[in-house]
């Protein structure tokens, strides 16, 4: 695979507008923006030439429905080339409207289906500490998937398990049907997990969230956005 050279943030919303054409989710990608540039340009361990490292931390994102600034902030970081984003979603394009493992270098998890990346994770986390290995697994969900009854057994089970290396980033926009009663840090924070709610575009309160300690105990961040810049 050829690696490009990396870009900065400040190329991001140039390579957002290269994907253009009929996707309903632009508002739902562009809410993830900042955390998904926080994660890989400042905390994730990974890289285009370690895509298969057993070492490597794992991102997933659960909220594949709008993968946009996922496929912005790879072509950036060097898993893609920038001009791939140009026919995104063509028949010919590996870009899809939801990202897939096998297609797209650097991914995870094909995802989209609401309620499935923190499962998902869990079982990473589960299957890492197994091994002997600690590499850190974030899921990126947003807070209506959280009405995913797969995701309260999620959320559960990690706190009882004391999952130190997983850590979940629920964007929230306020779009969850039924919320949590003291909002949804708490819903985290009654089953054991360590807990944070930050400004979802503030780049060093996001990056202060992902690097708090929380020996023993899973990490939930809620990145909160109010509207699209």
């Amino acid at each position: 695979m050829a690696v490009v050279n990396e870009l900065g943030f400040a190329d991001i919303p140039a390579l957002f507008q290269r994907m253009t054409g009929d996707e309903k989710h632009e508002w739902a990608a562009a809410s993830t923006l900042h955390v998904l540039w926080v994660l890989y340009d400042r905390v994730l361990n990974v890289s285009p030439d370690r895509v298969d490292d057993p070492d490597r931390d794992r991102f997933l994102l659960s909220k594949g429905h709008g993968p946009m600034a996922y496929y912005a902030v790879l072509a950036a970081k060097g898993f893609l080339d920038p001009s791939t984003l140009d026919g995104w979603t063509g028949w010919d394009s590996p870009l899809g409207q939801h990202p897939d493992r096998v297609l797209v270098p650097g991914v995870e998890i094909s995802s989209g289906s609401l309620g499935h990346g923190m499962p998902i994770g869990v079982g990473v986390a589960l299957g890492l500490r197994l091994q002997g290995r600690s590499p850190r697994v974030v899921v990126l969900v947003g807070d209506a998937e959280l009405d995913e009854g797969s995701n309260h057994e999620a959320i559960v089970l990690a706190g009882r398990m004391g999952l130190e290396n997983f850590t979940v980033v629920v964007v929230d926009n306020e779009s969850g049907t039924h919320g949590w009663p003291g909002g949804i840090a708490a819903r985290f924070a009654v089953e054991g997990w360590e807990t944070s709610t930050v400004d979802g575009r503030d780049q060093d309160a996001l990056y202060e969230a992902f690097t708090a300690e929380h020996p023993g105990r899973p990490l939930a961040v809620v990145a909160r956005i109010s509207e699209v810049e």
